[in-house]
């Protein structure tokens, strides 16, 4: 392994100011799980550190240890030289320490004002509205938000939440910013409009924690970069001397060659054909077909109506025209009920609020949607769900103390894991997978997609629907992409020439709706 992956940074010259924020040999242990081991870093004035590792790595754990929800066994904190000992979530607010989480947490029904200055407004107990609408005002101009301090939290985009919980910080003048992957729901543009305030955040001295799974983002983004492997620092250095396969190398404990495992699958028979779908406001006049042991692709950006032309195969809405056949017999699909029993699974991208009940344990997640399969003699039978869920848990190599753990306790991919697993226990004959690497890491990512394939290999027909081009192009048989809530083009797996080939370009420039020569309509 390369000398700088495990040795200390000699740091330049123009790095020698002294930290922000220190953890010295922090660990943490839960029953049966050792979180975090013996784990230091630094945070300076200036400079974004990216915090990289897979799920289950220690990363969340750091945070909440930064952010006051979780008290470390054995370490130090120090912010600006002195040792501080955080004890809830007020006194790392105290210190300057402000997160960003993926899933924005405010209060949807306030104002943006309110919501920027909640629990300091000016005004003490006798609140100054005026004032604090005027301080809000100046923050947003700051930033360059373009939306009004007036506006009520839930009629914003998730781009404008973050761009509020920065302004949040900004408003107690927060020397440390975590960003917990930030961009996991943003748009292209968004994403380069939350950089750009990045940048005028590192201009005025704040020192920047990034999460991110996305390599792109690290390089682009992040000045130094520290990576976690089971709970231990494996090494850190400056981002301008380290590569990408080093990284996954130091993620993994090993080098993934084929971080997409296509497999070489026979295409069976046609089950299941969309005619004509169309919903009034989201999408319009849709038809494809899926055949069994097919991977087909749907590709579009954010807002083209992919997810929600899959929703209403599934029942979740209705659809004002069109028509679903399975095997050859059209479908009166009016509930997701009806879709389970016609044999169609759906694992949706939003996995924490529609795919899983974080508060039960693996086992009550993993037979929901399938109890019936388990019932006794009139009665749910535990040994029965337990034989279930060590089943489909081990084929997924779900990493947890016992099966009975909380899900909320698990990372991310393994969270993921769980919830495909609910939607394979229903034993489905098509299974659709929204966004399903979306939020973990790459050694995550390397097991869904070889179990992808091995689904498709297995005989069910797979529609994933991804917003990563190299996974949509490495895993499917066919893509469809969408544009304004229509498929505009379609394409096959080596095939075609011109703007009909199997090509990034072509399928980007029909995502974005760009005019190309001799493409089909």
């Amino acid at each position: 392994m390369a000398d700088f992956l495990l040795r200390e940074i000699a740091l330049t010259n123009d790095t020698l100011t002294a930290p922000i924020l220190t953890l010295s040999h922090v660990s943490k242990s839960f029953p049966g799980v050792r979180a975090l081991h013996d784990v230091s870093l630094d945070l300076r004035a200036g400079e974004v550190t990216a915090l990289i590792g897979e799920n289950g790595a220690g990363k969340s754990t750091i945070v909440k240890i930064l952010t006051g929800i979780y008290t470390p066994d054995a370490g130090e904190i120090s912010v600006a030289g002195k040792q501080r000992h955080f004890v809830s979530p007020r006194d790392s607010w105290g210190a300057g320490i402000a997160a960003i989480h993926q899933e924005t947490v405010m209060f949807d029904d306030l104002s943006v004002a309110e919501n920027i200055f909640m629990g300091h407004m000016p005004g003490g107990r006798l609140i100054d509205w005026k004032e604090t609408r005027a301080r809000a005002k100046t923050l947003l101009q700051r930033i360059e938000a373009d939306f009004d301090a007036d506006a009520p939290l839930k009629t914003l985009s998730v781009a404008q939440k973050h761009m509020v919980e920065i302004t949040r910080a900004l408003s107690h003048d927060a020397s440390v910013i975590i960003m917990d992957e930030p961009t996991a729901a943003l748009s292209r543009h968004e994403i380069d409009e939350l950089f750009r305030i990045i940048a005028q955040l590192k201009a005025e001295g704040r020192a920047i924690l990034f999460i991110s799974h996305k390599f792109d983002e690290i390089f682009r983004l992040s000045d130094r970069w520290v990576c976690l492997r089971d709970g231990e620092k494996v090494g850190e250095g400056l981002t301008r001397d380290v590569t990408e396969p080093d990284l996954v190398r130091l993620m993994v404990g090993r080098p993934i060659d084929q971080v997409f495992p296509k497999r070489d699958i026979p295409i069976g028979a046609r089950v299941l054909e969309v005619e004509g779908l169309t919903n009034a406001t989201e999408f319009a006049d849709v038809s494809f077909s899926l055949h069994k042991g097919e991977i087909l692709g749907l590709y579009g950006l954010v807002g083209a109506g992919r997810s929600e032309v899959m929703q209403c195969v599934f029942g979740m809405t209705p659809p004002t025209s069109g028509r679903v056949v399975m095997n050859g017999r059209e479908l009166a699909i009016k509930a997701p009920i009806d879709a389970i029993e016609a044999g169609i699974s759906y694992v949706p991208e939003d996995r924490q609020h529609q795919g899983a009940f974080l508060p039960l344990g693996i086992r009550a997640n993993t037979t929901l949607a399938s109890l019936a399969e388990h019932v006794r003699n009139g009665f749910l039978s535990l040994a029965s769900e337990m034989k279930a869920t060590r089943l489909l848990g081990g084929r997924l190599s779900v990493k947890a103390a016992h099966w009975e753990q909380t899900l909320g306790d698990l990372s991310g991919g393994n969270q993921q894991k769980v919830v495909i697993a609910k939607w394979l226990a229903t034993k489905p004959k098509v299974i659709i997978l929204d966004e399903p690497t979306k939020g973990i890491d790459i050694g995550s990512k390397a097991a869904v997609h070889d179990f992808i394939g091995e689904l498709a290999e297995e005989g069910l027909a797979v529609i994933l629907i991804s917003s990563e081009l190299p996974e949509i192009m490495g895993l499917s048989d066919r893509v469809l992409v969408m544009h304004e809530g229509r498929i505009v083009a379609r394409f096959v797996r080596g095939e075609g020439t011109g703007a009909q080939a199997w090509s990034p370009e072509a399928i980007v420039a029909a995502a974005t709706g760009t005019p190309i020569e001799g493409r089909a309509a």
